[in-house]
């Protein structure tokens, strides 16, 4: 399937009446009282509970992600952009109905994916990408594709760096890794190096004011 004919696609599938219903998520954990605000560019989409704890001026802010569902695939690959495409549609798949009640289930965001870079430059790096499955699902449904599974993430504690633009290539993620990294080094904070998170936003049609995080797991 070509760029146009996914694009397509997915502007199809987020715009059906179906699909796009954004309803504000319940109080969030067992004798919780509040209610989480989604930020602005989750784009009216259900998206994960966070608290920002800290913040580093604009270098990056500090976050502690609560507890939740995701749907996720993995994939050993040297080139990036092949195994994005290979992940998303399989986890798009499953959204779209192939799972063990034919439901169709709304897009949310953030898409997320955990790398753990190769440890050269012919070597495959390690992939897994995930859909942030809303609270709002009465009873999540189990994928019929074996590469795919649903988890739940308990809660994560992760340093954020945000910043704009098309994210294409893996030199894109990369380079904001790497200054995110120089930040919390600078500032004598210990994080997982052996991988790190990057999370998009954004449908791939839209031109502006995209938003794109780098996330490092807090130690």
């Amino acid at each position: 399937m070509d760029k146009v004919s996914l694009i397509s696609m997915f502007v199809t599938f987020v715009t059906s009446n179906d699909v796009l219903k954004y309803e504000p998520l319940n109080p969030i954990g067992q004798g919780v009282v509040n209610k989480w605000n989604p930020p602005k560019f989750c784009n009216g989409l259900d998206c994960p509970a966070f608290d920002v704890v800290g913040k580093s001026s604009d270098k990056y802010e500090e976050r502690i992600y609560r507890t939740a569902s995701w749907v996720s695939t993995d994939l050993l690959d040297v080139d990036y952009k092949a195994a994005n495409y290979q992940m998303f549609m399989k986890l798009f798949r499953y959204i779209g109905g192939q799972n063990d009640k034919e439901q169709k289930i709304a897009m949310t965001c953030p898409v997320t994916n955990r790398i753990i870079p190769a440890q050269g430059p012919a070597c495959e790096s390690n992939f897994t990408m995930s859909f942030f499955i809303s609270p709002s699902l009465s009873r999540v449904p189990q994928p019929t594709d074996s590469a795919v599974y649903v988890r739940k993430m308990e809660t994560l504690h992760v340093y954020v760096r945000e910043f704009s633009g098309f994210t294409n290539n893996f030199e894109a993620w990369s380079k904001h890794a790497t200054e995110l990294g120089d930040a919390l080094d600078k500032d004598g904070l210990a994080y997982e190096k052996s991988y790190y998170f990057t999370a998009g936003y954004d449908a791939p049609f839209k031109l502006f004011n995209r938003h794109n995080e780098i996330w490092f797991v807090k130690k």
